[in-house]
Parts: structure tokens; C-alpha cells; sequence
């Protein structure tokens, strides 16, 4: 049951992207639309759960001199296997996210639960970690992908939703990004004090 808290504390109460407001880089780069943010979120997922196995496996055997930079290895050695699987199987998806994946190196959000969480708990609670924090990332890439992408073409998940000419093209480009993310932090704010 506590392995279970921890994945849900992950996804409600310490979402990364509406509570923690960690992240922003890829969350505001890629989520013109939903298939994007899904595919960010997903591909954080992978190497959060990943990394926060193995850390917590190895943490014994790490210096604390070293501890960082070690972190940052082994979550570099699962980056790259995701970019020569995601070049392998999803190209297109690669392609659109470009420069996005190899930064998953230094995303804090990666980097900050293996030092907070990892570091400190088993190879289990570790992964439940991952589990809720990808989850919670992945939903929070996911819907402002979704609103960014309705909002500016009528369409969610590249399903026409309405006319084209009623999508508003400032929510594809960058700036619709803060907007839509400000209005949904709002929102979720607002639903947490009801």
C-alpha cells in the first residue's frame, strides 16, 4: 500500500508540472500538440523509472563525492538507449521532439528524484516513484498538448474536433504555451481549493 501512495503522490499531490513546476523546458517546447506531449511524457517516464531502479540499486557503491555526476551517467546511459530506439521505431515522433530527448539528461525532474527519492529508498518504492512522477508528467504533457493543439486547430490527437478556421494559431505557437499553462495551473488551483 505505500508503494501505491507513493506512485499516486506522484501523479495528484506532487504532479511536476502543475504543483511542482519543474520541467518547463520540454513542457513548454513540446506540447504543440497531444501526440507530442505524449510521446515527452512517455519518453521521461522511461528513463525515470529506469534510473531510479538502478540508483537506488547502486547507491551503496557511490561516493558521495561522485554522487551527481554518477546520477547523471546512468541516466545519460538510458537517454541514449531511448534515442536508438525511438530513431528505430517512432522516427517521426524522434524527428518532431529533436533536441528535447537528449536534454531528458538534465531534466530536473529526472535528476531531482534520483537525489530525493532514489538515493534514499529501495529498488521498489523506487520504481513506484517513477511510475507516479512519469504518470504525472506524461498526463500534465499530455492534456496542455491537447489544449494547446484544440485551442489552436480544432483538433486533439490530430482528430478534427472543429473547422480549422476556428483554431486560434497563437496556442501552437510559443507563447500560446504559457498562456494555456497559466490557465490550466489556475484551474487546477482553483479545483484543489473547492
Amino acid at each position: 500500500m505505500d508503494n501505491l501512495k507513493v506512485m499516486i503522490n506522484g501523479i495528484l499531490k506532487e504532479n511536476p508540472i502543475f504543483v511542482l513546476l519543474l520541467g518547463m523546458c520540454p513542457t513548454l517546447g513540446t506540447t504543440s500538440s497531444a501526440i507530442n506531449g505524449m510521446g515527452m511524457g512517455l519518453a521521461t517516464m522511461f528513463v525515470l523509472i529506469c534510473s531510479n531502479v538502478v540508483i537506488s540499486s547502486v547507491k551503496k557503491l557511490i561516493p558521495d563525492m561522485v554522487r551527481i555526476p554518477s546520477f547523471i551517467v546512468v541516466i545519460a546511459s538510458f537517454v541514449t538507449l531511448l534515442q536508438m530506439i525511438m530513431q528505430a521505431y517512432v522516427p517521426e515522433l524522434y524527428a518532431t521532439l529533436g533536441l528535447f530527448i537528449p536534454l531528458i539528461v538534465v531534466n530536473c525532474i529526472v535528476l531531482g528524484r534520483a537525489e530525493a527519492f532514489a538515493a534514499k529508498n529501495n529498488p521498489v518504492a523506487a520504481m513506484f516513484d517513477g511510475i507516479g512522477m512519469g504518470l504525472g508528467f506524461t498526463f500534465a504533457l499530455t492534456l496542455l498538448g491537447a489544449v494547446r493543439e484544440f485551442l489552436g486547430t480544432g483538433k486533439v490527437f490530430n482528430l478534427a474536433i472543429l473547422p480549422e478556421e476556428y483554431g486560434m494559431l497563437l496556442f501552437v505557437l510559443a507563447p500560446g504555451a504559457f498562456i494555456a499553462l497559466g490557465y490550466l495551473i489556475a484551474v487546477i488551483n482553483s479545483l484543489k481549493k473547492a
